[in-house]
């Protein structure tokens, strides 16, 4: 697969190339990562594994705020999941998200532009102090330059020119990429709570965020699995975490009853979400399984040197070289637009009325999806459901789990 230039022998690359942990995004549904987490870094070495180690982490949109959490505790990656899900079950609407009158008034302005003072429909200043006063900045630079990491990154998107910008904190052995691709640039630096911010910023829901002389938004927009990043790092191993629901080769369940009327915004604003910001993972691992095929029938033909070859030849051109790429792809097993159905018709909703009812009127009664809603429901009762729904998933892929870190259990050296 695509690297921008072999890196450098080190200490801390196993013998199957650097690993990388690709977190999603998807609003609240971010709560499934840090299940999956959670199994992997707490619940399996608990169980007797021994501790897993990576050297990437890539995320977007909430995914980069799980990211930047993990990234700060790479150390101490078991401790810092805990926290995570604490965190996550421990959440009230009114701590993340804030929508009352004020946000009422100010809706055509949101929607038709206009004002000194840019917004989204909702007020973000309860999760702007979360993010900033939850996750100890400073310890991603110590992790780093101590070699329990080699690299972060961070995706969000310009406004002004639709580009993505991928943030990238890395260890000084580890080359930055020059270059990843047409619509997408790397700025690299020390990240900070505007970056995650930024790439966590839904349009119209959020408002944008400014990095320097920069607005940005959801990263998702563009790049919502963020695995480029991690190959032209030179990773050759992902571990992705996606928050859509594996459909393929599925079927629709008996009784699920059909839509008899056209459906209303917020059932068609929840499938246009989640066209942009979760249905991108299935054509890049369908693009990254190809070029693996492509590469294994070009060994079986033309020898096991084909791919050195083929690389040199590329690199001599002024391309890049091609290494195959081993993917585990974690992914929810339920529907969670149903889960957010079935959590707001329960009414178990916590926070002020003004922003339940704003969540009740987003779920459709013809439809048994609240997909827009599951964006939204920074609640703690529905994000233990998702953890538990995430710990479940990888509990059924452990074996999978265990074989994919089997290579990188050493611990990493000090620098």
């Amino acid at each position: 697969m695509l690297r921008s230039q072999p890196p450098p022998p080190h200490a801390f690359a196993s013998s199957r190339g650097l690993s990388a942990i690709i977190l999603s995004g998807g609003g609240a549904r971010g709560a499934y990562e840090a299940g999956v987490l959670s199994y992997l870094f707490d619940e399996m070495p608990r169980m007797g594994a021994r501790m897993p180690s990576f050297d990437v982490v890539c995320g977007t949109s909430v995914g980069a705020i799980n990211a930047v959490y993990l990234a700060a505790h790479a150390a101490t990656p078991g401790a810092g999941v805990r926290r995570l899900t604490d965190l996550w079950t421990g959440l009230e609407l009114q701590q993340v998200i804030r929508f009352g009158v004020a946000e009422a008034l100010r809706l055509p302005k949101v929607l038709w532009g206009g004002g000194p003072d840019v917004r989204g429909v909702f007020d973000v200043g309860p999760l702007v102090e979360l993010v900033s006063k939850e996750i100890p900045w400073r310890s991603i630079a110590r992790a780093i330059n101590r070699g329990h990491l080699k690299a972060l990154a961070v995706s969000a998107t310009e406004i002004k020119t639709g580009r993505t910008a991928v943030f990238m904190q890395t260890h000084p052995d580890l080359p930055v990429p020059t270059r990843l691709g047409p619509r997408s640039h790397v700025v690299h630096g020390l990240i900070g709570p505007q970056h995650a911010l930024a790439s966590a910023a839904i349009p119209l829901v959020f408002p944008p965020v400014r990095v320097g002389s920069m607005l940005y938004c959801d990263g998702g927009l563009r790049q919502n699995t963020p695995m480029a990043p991690a190959l032209h790092l030179g990773a050759t191993r992902l571990l992705v975490v996606g928050l859509s629901q594996d459909v393929k080769g599925s079927v629709v369940p008996e009784g699920t009853a059909p839509i008899t009327k056209a459906p209303g915004a917020p059932f068609l604003l929840g499938k246009l979400l989640n066209a942009f910001l979760l249905d991108h993972v299935e054509s890049d691992i369908e693009l990254l399984e190809r070029l693996n095929e492509l590469l294994e029938v070009g060994t079986s033909v033309y020898g096991p040197d084909f791919i050195d070859r083929l690389s040199r030849e590329a690199v001599g051109r002024g391309m890049r070289g091609y290494r195959q790429i081993e993917t585990l792809v974690i992914r929810p097993s339920e529907d969670i637009g149903r889960i957010a159905a079935d959590h707001v018709r329960r009414g178990r909703v916590s926070g002020p009325l003004i922003t339940r009812r704003l969540l009740s009127s987003l779920e459709s009664e013809d439809s048994e999806e609240a997909d827009l809603a599951s964006y939204l429901l920074f609640d703690g009762g529905f994000c233990r459901r998702l953890i538990e729904l995430g710990r479940a998933d990888a509990h059924a892929r452990r074996s999978e789990l265990a074989a994919f870190f089997e290579d990188t259990q050493e611990p990493l050296p000090e620098f």
